[in-house]
């Protein structure tokens, strides 16, 4: 049987000591939420690797025998379709100077036009019926 993982604890006594008493207040009163969030991006990073490694396995049987199932060609449509969306967030990430404050911004402005630019291992809506 496996052992129940216990959530790890965060030191915050370097902000008491500093002066920073509402900030390590905000730290232990989120660690839980936090913690969540984490591992929920940690698993879906775990699955979108698993499925772009399908994927490249769908890629390299159609190379050699010219012949993939229906299931196998939206698998692999699905996942390029994510990429894709990675590429589009991930770019300016990279290239534009303060992305990373932009990220959230476009995220929810996209979201509030109906666009979805979320991989689906990170949709939420998706993952809560699951």
């Amino acid at each position: 049987m496996k052992e129940k993982k216990q959530p790890s604890t965060i030191d915050v006594s370097i902000f008491e000591k500093n002066g920073k008493k509402e900030f390590a207040t905000l730290i232990k009163k989120n660690r839980l939420k936090t913690t969540k969030a984490l591992n929920e991006f940690f698993v879906g990073i775990k699955n979108e690797a698993l499925d772009t490694k399908e994927a490249s396995r769908i890629i390299y049987k159609f190379i050699l025998e010219q012949n993939i199932t229906k299931e196998e060609e939206k698998h692999l449509k699905i996942q390029v379709y994510d990429l894709l969306k990675i590429l589009g967030i991930g770019v300016p990430f990279m290239l534009i100077p303060g992305a990373t404050l932009l990220i959230p911004f476009i995220l929810k402005a996209a979201e509030k036009k109906g666009m979805n630019l979320y991989p689906s291992n990170f949709d939420s809506k998706k993952n809560k019926n699951l």
